[in-house]
């Protein structure tokens, strides 16, 4: 397996592009399977996530072709994918797909919408939780499917197709609520969500489907409405840019010092977190092109903070912000309030010096001189790159091993961070 060697030490000062969104990216290729006509992605990052999609996506019968395949692509330039769903061959998604991504779940929906039937396999993925997938059973049952669970498959069949409906979530989920905005777009009536999740990443899927020809009212809201149709069209759409990828870059600047312009950011996408950010001490700035991130000279601040569905403070961030402060001048606290095993990163901040304790969902982070570099383990996505960042604060060098869980989401990192001062690179098992 790939390793990363970090040596520690470097401000980081320039400019880092900002890819596309990966938790847009998936719903929107899964969007694909709801219509016979050629839909367009532009700005797809490439990343171990999306490619594992496209090859379920191709199981189902849907041909892919990819624009400029270049050796060198510009960092800032995501890939344009065309995917054609003119005949779906098979309306099963394997375990041996599906169990090592979880997000590959949300096929379900699209297929029983589309096919009148699905069969598709519990999900896999990060071991950051239970997550379960009641809420996306339970959605799809009110539209009008059959559900069986058959030996870990979800057996589904809506023969007539789906008929909208009145739903109501008893807690917010952005999986459920991509895979029931999904399949509504082709049930018959309107189908009305509530206490939907409001992430930036499903309005760009609800602005995708209105190209599509469905009707989507309330996005950005907790309240979705979706006229669905008879088939759904064609359409071409660029993919937002990537708010976890934005807001990972900034805290690395803040942990390191330096100056640094994140192109294409958007700022109001990820405002609270910035907004915490700029609590600890940094200098954060919405510009035309982006978001100018500095810290020069300052220490870093200790705060505390907890994790919320958007608006609030993202879970997807919260390993990334522990790693800024164990280096703050006091202690703060996180508290983890989405996923119960959210903090499998900090016994591997402890190898590097980080003093930070446990008391259920919520840690105490004392904030320490300095971070020594050390070999660590990524356990997950966002963990692994929680390492990154202390690895470029601390000094002396760091080695991560198992850095698979970090190009499942994060395009060209070596290369982005190398770019602005950073002495970074990959060690290849090859």
């Amino acid at each position: 397996m790939d390793r990363i060697r970090i040596v520690g030490g470097q401000q980081l000062r320039g400019t880092i592009p900002i890819s596309g969104a990966k938790n847009a990216a998936l719903p929107l290729l899964i969007a694909s399977l709801l219509t016979e006509d050629r839909l367009t992605l532009k700005n797809v990052p490439n990343l171990a996530d999306v490619n594992l999609l496209v090859r379920i996506l191709r199981n189902h019968g849907v041909d892919l072709a990819v624009d400029g395949k270049r050796s060198s692509p510009p960092s800032h330039l995501g890939d344009t994918i065309h995917l054609t769903a003119r005949d779906i061959v098979d309306t099963t998604a394997p375990y041996e797909m599906v169990s090592r991504m979880r997000a590959s779940f949300w096929v379900l929906g699209p297929l029983i919408a589309r096919m009148g039937q699905a069969k598709v396999s519990l999900p896999g993925g990060c071991a950051i939780g239970t997550r379960p997938v009641d809420l996306h059973l339970m959605g799809l049952k009110e539209l009008g499917a059959d559900i069986d669970i058959d030996s870990g498959y979800v057996v589904a069949k809506a023969p007539k197709g789906l008929r909208g409906a009145h739903i109501v979530f008893p807690k917010v989920s952005v999986g459920a609520t991509h895979n029931v905005l999904l399949a509504a777009a082709l049930a018959k009536g309107e189908t009305v969500i509530e206490n939907a999740a409001r992430e930036p990443e499903i309005g760009d899927v609800a602005v995708c489907l209105t190209k599509m020809g469905a009707k989507v009212e309330g996005i950005g809201t907790s309240v979705l409405r979706i006229q669905g149709r008879d088939r759904l069209e064609g359409a071409i759409h660029t993919v937002l840019p990537d708010r976890i990828e934005t807001g990972t870059f900034a805290m690395a600047v803040a942990a390191t010092g330096g100056d640094v312009m994140l192109e294409g950011a958007h700022y109001h996408d990820l405002k609270t977190a910035l907004d915490v950010l700029a609590e600890t001490g940094a200098s954060v700035e919405a510009t035309a092109t982006g978001v100018r991130v500095s810290r020069n000279g300052g220490g870093i601040e200790p705060i505390s903070v907890e994790t919320q569905p958007f608006p609030g403070f993202p879970t997807d961030l919260q390993a990334q912000l522990m790693a800024l402060l164990t280096r703050a001048s006091g202690t703060s606290v996180i508290r983890e309030t989405i996923f119960e095993n959210r903090f499998m990163h900090v016994q591997e901040l402890a190898r590097l010096g980080a003093d930070i304790q446990l008391h259920g969902d919520t840690a105490t982070i004392k904030g320490v001189k300095t971070l020594k570099g050390a070999p660590v383990m990524a356990t997950d996505l966002r963990a692994s790159v929680s390492l990154v960042i202390a690895g470029l604060a601390g000094e002396g060098e760091t080695v991560i091993n198992r850095v698979y869980h970090l190009d499942r989401g994060f395009e060209q990192l070596e290369r982005k961070l190398g770019a602005c001062g950073a002495e970074i690179e990959r060690l290849s098992s090859g």
